[in-house]
């Protein structure tokens, strides 16, 4: 009878530990809303605009490694820096469609758009299939630059990919991190496509100071809502550094897109 109680006992505490492990390991979603930029509310005409590929400018002499292969020497550029700028683009993007000011438009992957029309070229397509010609033009181009690149980590092991090595480097990073000043700073300019004229340009910056030991239970549980190659910067410091740099680059986008263009 001893025995049968005892272990009884020893079921019902397993079964309560597994509770308590569900509930630590319990998924969560959380929905970027776009409030955080703090504009008040909006329902009027938009702007049509589109957002240009960005650009690198923090030491650009160690973007590029030169190689010697067959007696001649090419330059190979690092890919880590192409998948930040992605990202700072798409985070962008979202921030611009979050304002309800702006008519924004796809230009990052317009190939699969072109693919799309090319289906009804090729017949295999209903007459609801999308024609050539129709693709709509942006009044302004957001066109933005990063210079200024601090996060006090490694990035989570950029360019090394995923597996034990990706997170033990996100690790290292997140721990390094959590401690450290992380800033970046963009230069954002409005320009009119038809003129190319500038009609508003400034530079941002986001800066985090923060103690945030979350970085470390970021880089083991996974990337976070970080966008493109931003991913090991999840949870730490930077992470606050860059969404601070993009809300705020928003808010000034808001603020200086002159008036007439608000027509759509």
């Amino acid at each position: 009878m001893f025995r049968k109680t005892l272990a009884l006992f020893a079921l019902l505490a397993i079964l309560n530990s597994w509770g308590c492990m569900e509930s630590l390991v319990k998924p969560e979603a959380k929905t970027d809303t776009g409030e955080a930029m703090e504009l008040p509310p909006y329902n009027g005409p938009r702007a049509k605009v589109a957002v240009a590929d960005f650009e690198w400018k923090v030491d650009q002499s160690g973007s590029t490694t030169k190689m010697t292969i067959g007696g001649q020497s090419i330059e190979v550029e690092h890919s880590e820096h192409k998948g930040y700028m992605t990202g700072l683009r798409d985070m962008l993007t979202t921030a611009m469609v979050q304002t309800k000011r702006y008519r924004v438009l796809e230009r990052q992957n317009l190939g699969s758009i072109t693919n799309e029309m090319a289906l009804r070229e090729q017949g295999l397509t209903d007459k609801s299939g999308k024609e050539k010609g129709k693709v709509k033009g942006a009044d302004l181009l957001i066109m933005g630059a990063i210079t200024g690149w601090e996060p006090g980590t490694s990035g989570g092991g950029g360019g090394i990919g995923g597996g034990t090595l990706g997170k033990a480097t996100a690790l290292f990073g997140a721990a390094k991190g959590a401690y450290n000043k992380s800033s970046m700073a963009m230069d954002i300019r409005i320009v009119d496509t038809e003129t190319s004229e500038v009609l508003a340009a400034t530079r941002v910056e986001g800066v985090a100071k923060d103690v945030n030991l979350g970085g470390v239970l970021g880089a083991i549980g996974g990337s976070g809502a970080m966008a493109g190659g931003l991913g090991g910067y999840a949870k730490t410091p930077m992470e606050k550094a860059i969404r601070t740099c993009i809300y705020n680059a928003v808010k000034y986008i808001t603020e200086n897109t002159p008036q007439s263009y608000m027509k759509y």
